[in-house]
């Protein structure tokens, strides 16, 4: 699937706020092309919380084994919590140390390359494998981030 097709999926959630910054805008050159979820039906950022999921489409300094300086890569990370993240990679948080996870396959899940001890999962192009379950995980985030956002 392309990564339109995915914002595409995503930019339907109702409440969704994207930040998708541009080149040459006030956001960090690094960030330019990516996309970054909150729910904020009101349409403004979100400056106390983290986004519930990102599109990044570039190698982040520390963040180079998903190789998407190479072209037509993408990586789709997206908060499912403990639960979720045991679930959908079949361990757990604890338990990422020992994985000897290659995060520059495609459309296989694996932790976040950073974030992964917080309940962060990722998938590089994702695809046959891995849409399905990626787009459930997506809209379970997005109404996780609602709730969070309603108790406020």
């Amino acid at each position: 699937m392309s990564m339109e097709q995915v914002l595409e999926t995503i930019r339907n959630f109702p409440g969704v706020m994207e930040l998708a910054p541009q080149t040459g805008s006030e956001h960090p050159e690094v960030s330019w092309g990516d996309h970054f979820f909150y729910y904020a039906p009101d349409g403004e950022l979100p400056t106390n919380r983290q986004p519930y999921a990102t599109i990044i489409t570039d190698n982040y300094p520390d963040d180079t084994g998903s190789h998407l300086d190479l072209p037509d890569r993408w990586r789709l990370n997206i908060h499912v919590g403990r639960a979720q993240f045991a679930e959908i990679l079949g361990f757990g948080v604890e338990d990422i140390d020992s994985t000897g996870v290659d995060f520059g396959v495609a459309d296989v899940f694996f932790p976040h390359p950073l974030y992964g001890a917080y309940g962060w999962i990722s998938v590089v192009n994702p695809g046959d494998n891995t849409l399905s379950r990626a787009t459930a995980a997506l809209l379970d985030a997005h109404l996780a981030d609602q709730s969070r956002v309603e108790r406020r």
